[in-house]
């Protein structure tokens, strides 16, 4: 039986990093000697192949841009690999995984990302338990079918789904958090693979990468006492097209007269409003409280319980169709790929 072939992409972060023992700089780890300074991955019934970016870049540098090349990778080697390992830095991770998720339609492999909250060369790294692992996850099959079918994310003992992670904690090495959806499988004695909860992709269907993404966008994160001249500063930026207006609770604003005029305004000229919660876990439902009922009334778009960087990347994602105000609502409060219950 034909054993998995996995792709490692490596686009940098503290994961590929190793500490010289005699000076304590890092320096970038050498993937292509990955399976001598990592040997145990050679117990794994998989063959690894890695492809590394000719600059590794810090996650806080990660832009649409290289979206598109980690994109481009997994098109290029899609019909040769049987599934993906993104090594990624953990800052921007959750960014660049829904992203992922958007930009690769009909996806029916799987796409791991994961990483490290130490170097991989550290005495107490997590890196190679979250490597280990993401490799064993990406090469699962059943009847020579993967079993993973979308874009995830696996960090200490956990695999999720990319679009539903956000990071919690820069301090522990369970790093990342899914409040709104199931963990997909957990990493214990054994693995268990939670099938219910994984994504069914349309049978039989091509992968289609779509790359054309529309960055004229802001969040604005709500708090007692913003004032009009920054709201407005804002919504006056030139080529704005879409905002995330990240609310209290349920989808909540103030009700202030001036407030509700200046999203109306900026809906009136074609700017599209998304209401997305401030709560880590939680939905979106306008009209609950009256204090989001205006909202409804004048054009916002509910993000339901999507992450705020799931809806960064599906904003981006649909801003560069040719949609009608419609059918842009309808399509922004449907599910796409698994990011919306």
């Amino acid at each position: 039986m034909k054993i998995p072939n996995i792709l490692l992409i490596y686009t940098g972060g503290t994961i590929g990093m190793i500490k010289d023992p005699e000076t304590g700089a890092l320096r970038s780890f050498d993937f292509d000697s990955l399976l001598d300074k990592i040997p145990e991955l050679k117990l794994l019934a998989c063959s690894i192949e890695t492809i590394s970016f000719d600059k590794p870049i810090d996650s806080s540098n990660m832009k649409p841009a290289y979206w598109i090349k980690i994109a481009e990778i997994i098109d290029k080697n899609y019909n040769s690999s049987d599934g993906f390992v993104v090594l990624h830095g953990s800052d921007t991770m959750s960014y660049t995984a829904s992203a992922l998720s958007f930009m690769l339609e009909n996806l029916a492999k799987p796409v791991i990302f994961t990483g490290s909250q130490l170097p991989i060369g550290d005495l107490r790294t997590d890196a190679k338990e979250n490597l280990i692992t993401s490799i064993q996850i990406a090469s699962l099959q059943e009847k020579e079918q993967p079993v993973i079918k979308e874009v995830c994310l696996y960090f200490e003992y956990k695999l999720y789904r990319g679009n539903r992670t956000t990071k919690i904690n820069a301090e522990h090495f369970e790093a990342f958090a899914s409040l709104n959806y199931p963990d997909l499988v957990e990493s214990g004695v054994h693995l268990k693979v939670n099938k219910e909860y994984l994504l069914k992709p349309k049978a039989g269907a091509s992968l289609k990468l779509h790359k054309t993404l529309n960055n004229n966008i802001a969040v604005i994160k709500l708090f007692p006492g913003i004032s009009k001249n920054v709201l407005n500063s804002i919504f006056s930026t030139p080529s704005l097209q879409g905002v995330i207006l990240e609310t209290y609770g349920a989808g909540n604003t103030t009700s202030e007269t001036w407030f509700i005029n200046t999203l109306k305004e900026s809906i009136n000229k074609g700017i599209h409003i998304i209401n997305i919660t401030q709560c880590s876990g939680g939905s979106v439902i306008m009209g609950q409280y009256e204090t989001s009922t205006q909202l409804k009334e004048i054009g916002v778009i509910s993000g339901k319980d999507m992450t705020t960087e799931a809806a960064i990347a599906k904003l981006m994602h649909l801003l560069s169709k040719n949609l009608s105000t419609k059918q842009f609502k309808e399509h922004f409060e449907s599910s796409i790929c698994g990011e919306i219950s």
